[in-house]
């Protein structure tokens, strides 16, 4: 099993690329130890001294560190990830809870259509290429506000702000009059 490896813009993030299918669907993201409890690949990874985040995209995986050096938490990050291929282990332990999505009505479910469409063609395969994901939470009709959650190596990310402000907001707002803002969670 050959895995690559890819830089993110992140300098503390790393993309692991395995060659196969990490999630069939969506994304998932552990930002702690406890969180990463719920898979065995996650729990794995993070048992390596100074990981300190995990994100699983579709064909990705990606690790952010703390103060380590890459050249000695790659090998066991490498290997925790084949391990883990090769010997076929479910990537998660128990059935996962779906999370219950807030419900919008007549224009204002129009707009959150358009928004929902925007990010899913246009945001999230560019933050998927830098080892990331961004995921809509939320509109507020009254400010214009729209609520994302950034994972991966978006989370935590020096550029990140840059991203939202001058990338996602902007676009929104050019396509979608009634959004004013873009506020991360």
């Amino acid at each position: 099993m050959f895995i690559q490896t890819e830089t993110t813009p992140n300098p503390a993030t790393l993309k692991f690329i395995p060659g196969r299918t990490v999630m069939p669907e969506g994304t998932a993201d552990f930002p702690t130890p406890e969180a990463g409890a719920r898979s065995s690949l996650a729990a794995s990874l993070f048992a390596v001294p100074d990981v300190e985040r995990v994100f699983f995209g579709s064909d990705f995986i990606t690790v952010t560190k703390g103060e380590g050096d890459w050249r000695h938490l790659k090998p066991a990050i490498l290997g925790a990830i084949m391990e883990h291929f090769t010997k076929e282990l479910p990537l998660f332990d128990s059935a996962e809870a779906a999370e219950v999505e807030q419900v919008y009505e007549g224009e204002q479910a129009e707009i959150v259509a358009q928004i929902k469409e925007l990010l899913e063609t246009r945001v999230r395969p560019a933050v998927a290429n830098d080892g990331g994901d961004i995921i809509f939470k939320g509109f507020d009709a009254g400010s214009g506000t729209v609520f994302l959650h950034m994972q991966g190596s978006c989370a935590g990310c020096p550029s990140s702000t840059m991203t939202l402000r001058n990338g996602i907001e902007n676009m929104l707002r050019h396509y979608i009059p009634e959004v004013s803002g873009v506020e991360a969670v």
